[in-house]
């Protein structure tokens, strides 16, 4: 299990203006965080930093008690994999997709990972089955199906810390019930950030973190939010009620809520 422990991290693009200030959480091994909140709250920047695509301006982020500035970029970037909502594919097959940065995977493997993401069944009628070359992006297939490459790259990865950008809010239910199914499978034994959405994905999770102006505001599990009655606690009834309006969740504010 890895932990993930932010000690006062503090980061700006610009001198003088922080995106993210006084950030202190520890993130216990194998478990889901979600990050909640408006847009500009912070939440892709506390993910990006994760992912080390920038370093804190301050402070420091400590994996099992090593800074990781300390790993090598390489090794480090290892240890993570990203499911984005939009999907990374590129013109090859699609057996080169899902293994892609697993080079060295048999073709077991890649089918083992394809079964665990509920992504076996509809490759096996492709043209060419795992040798379909999917197009630039993946513009052969749905977005569903897509989407299901992308965790079976993510499983057949092994990663120790898991960073989503919720990738279901604009699939079908269908699409949307098999890959919640095979996130399951993905997020079993790994420490994970996910940027929520989705009133679902939130509630399951372990940790919610509410940023404002990117600092946490409020943290703690569904429940204990929700008996607490503040600013999480609005949010969820105004999200309930857009969802009763025909919205979908905190999908149902994405333009105003995403970061």
């Amino acid at each position: 299990m890895t932990e993930v422990r932010f000690e006062g991290v503090e980061f700006e693009y610009d001198a003088g203006r922080p995106v993210v200030r006084e950030f202190d959480v520890v993130v216990p091994g194998g478990s889901v965080v979600a990050l909640v909140g408006r847009s500009g709250a912070g939440k892709t920047t506390v993910t990006d930093l994760v992912a080390r695509f920038h370093d804190p301006t301050r402070g420091r982020i400590l994996v099992n008690g090593t800074d990781v500035r300390d790993f090598r970029l390489r090794t480090y970037r290892e240890l993570l994999a990203l499911v984005q909502q939009d999907t990374f594919l590129f013109d090859g097959s699609v057996r080169d997709n899902i293994a892609y940065g697993r080079h060295d995977a048999t073709d077991a493997e890649v089918e083992d990972a394809a079964r665990r993401a509920n992504a076996h069944e509809f490759i096996a009628k492709l043209s060419d089955g795992y040798g379909t070359v999917v197009g630039e992006r993946g513009v052969r297939l749905s977005g569903g199906q897509q989407q299901r490459l992308a965790i079976a790259r993510a499983i057949l990865a092994r990663p120790q810390i898991l960073i989503l950008d919720e990738a279901t809010s604009s699939l079908d239910t269908e699409s949307e019930q098999l890959i919640q199914a095979s996130m399951a499978t993905l997020l079993a034994g790994r420490t994970t950030f996910v940027i929520a959405h989705r009133l679902s994905t939130v509630k399951r999770a372990d940790l919610i973190l509410l940023l404002e102006d990117g600092r946490i505001v409020e943290r703690g599990n569904h429940d204990e939010l929700m008996a607490a009655r503040g600013a999480y606690y609005t949010m969820v009834l105004r999200q309930m009620a857009s969802h009763d309006q025909g919205g979908d969740g905190f999908d149902a504010l994405r333009s105003e809520d995403r970061s």
